[in-house]
């Protein structure tokens, strides 16, 4: 999963929790947190801990990787519609 922003890791936790059957209470109790740092979290809590979101990433099985971001698709150079519609023409 690409990573972008507090939310998509939330949304990760949060999906993972759900395909593992994991209410919220039991993921709290596996990671060591309050279930209402788990329900903010999963919210898109802004400013949320390194440390205790990398604890929850375990409980979960998961693990956060990083690597250099890959290059953005470059916009392909503009289409000359008349070079177009001339070449259409001649063939």
């Amino acid at each position: 999963v690409r990573v972008r922003s507090i939310r998509d890791v939330a949304a990760a936790v949060r999906g993972r929790r759900q395909d593992l059957g994991f209410n919220q209470a039991e993921l709290a109790k596996r990671a060591g947190v309050s279930r209402k740092w788990i329900y903010e979290f999963e919210a898109g809590k802004p400013g949320a801990e390194l440390r205790i979101v990398l604890g929850v990433l375990d409980a979960l099985g998961l693990e956060l990787s990083l690597g250099p971001a890959q290059a953005s698709p470059t916009t392909p150079d503009a289409i000359d519609l008349d070079v177009l519609l001339d070449d259409y023409m001649r063939d």
